[in-house]
């Protein structure tokens, strides 16, 4: 059968049927003495094969793959389209409740209407360099309801859109809006709560990093207490310390300890509090990690428990105090 008679009988334009040869989708088995395209029953039933894949939503590569994978079947198929629609209906309830919050903050003009309307649809774009044009590319913090780039961000999973989202809240100083983030469920959401609330400055965002120190999540927790000490709050010595003994972004709490021991009273303090967290019985990488944050504190108050590192009987843990105190000898960091 010829091109022009399959493209009568099965619907499909002939210029289509090309498309898929061209694709690799259907290809005309034989051709006729004078070189057109002949169509076998074969290749026909393949053509309508790839006519309901296409009916069902599939791409084009999806319905390559759907005829040549032997291991996708009609069930998976469905599968991933009920997953596709899902998230595609998700991203729709999402704009809605958006819209909702448009119509309720009530635009002043048609100019302002059609502006947002357009950072919501992108903020509900589903390739997230579409999310994060839309967020640089805009006056979101004057443009938008309150809240509504709040809750995108807290649903936002590709870093670079949430950085991008970050950034306008930042600049925003919203961090009320963020306050829903930190009692979610979800581990991911309150990490990005707290990260985005950790680069808004302010009473209102320290009070919320101060919620975030009890959070049953190490990652919560410890970058709440980084940008607390950022600030000078001594509320994060507990969970610094606590960092320095597991080896989890020690580095970092140390620094954070040494800044916040702003007087001699002060560094007895932390040095205090390392001494009652690693305890007498832990194990020599530990008490290497102890030696190595007594650096960053300044004053006399960590000299007496290096001297002591420096005869453990752990030669790394010795070696380091050695060196610590070798330094504070000579003056240099």
């Amino acid at each position: 059968m010829l091109i022009g008679e399959v493209a009568r009988r099965s619907g499909v334009s002939a210029r289509m049927l090309r498309h898929y040869e061209l694709q690799g989708l259907v290809r005309p088995t034989g051709r006729t003495a004078g070189g057109y395209r002949e169509y076998s029953e074969e290749d026909i039933h393949r053509i309508f094969h790839v006519e309901s894949l296409r009916a069902l939503g599939l791409s084009l590569a999806e319905v390559r793959q759907a005829l040549e994978d032997p291991d996708v079947t009609p069930a998976a198929v469905i599968g991933d389209l009920i997953e596709q629609t899902s998230r595609r209906l998700a991203r729709e309830r999402e704009l809605l409740g958006r819209l909702h919050g448009l119509a309720a903050a009530g635009p002043a003009s048609w100019d302002e209407a059609l502006r947002i309307v357009a950072l919501l649809r992108g903020l509900g774009a589903e390739q997230p360099a579409l999310r994060q044009r839309a967020v640089l590319g805009a006056e979101l913090a004057a443009a938008l309801p309150p809240g509504v780039l709040a809750e995108a961000l807290l649903a936002e999973p590709d870093p670079n859109a949430a950085g991008a989202m970050r950034w306008a809240l930042a600049r925003a100083g919203h961090p009320a809006d963020l306050a829903v983030g930190l009692a979610s469920p979800s581990v991911e959401v309150r990490r990005r709560a707290v990260t985005a609330i950790a680069a808004v400055a302010g009473e209102d965002a320290t009070s919320l990093l101060h919620r975030a120190l009890s959070d049953p999540d190490d990652r919560t927790r410890y970058r709440a207490a980084l940008a607390l000490a950022a600030r000078g709050r001594h509320a994060a010595v507990p969970v610094l310390v606590g960092m320095v003994a597991a080896g989890c972004n020690d580095v970092e709490a140390a620094e954070s300890l040494g800044h916040l021991a702003t007087t001699e009273e002060l560094a007895e303090e932390v040095v205090a509090a390392l001494l009652e967290e690693v305890g007498d019985d832990a194990e020599p990488e530990v008490r290497r990690r102890l030696a190595q944050a007594l650096a960053e504190i300044p004053g006399a108050a960590a000299a007496p428990v290096l001297e002591d590192l420096a005869g453990d009987e752990d030669r790394a843990v010795a070696l380091t105090a050695r060196a610590v105190l070798a330094r504070r000898e000579t003056g240099t960091s």
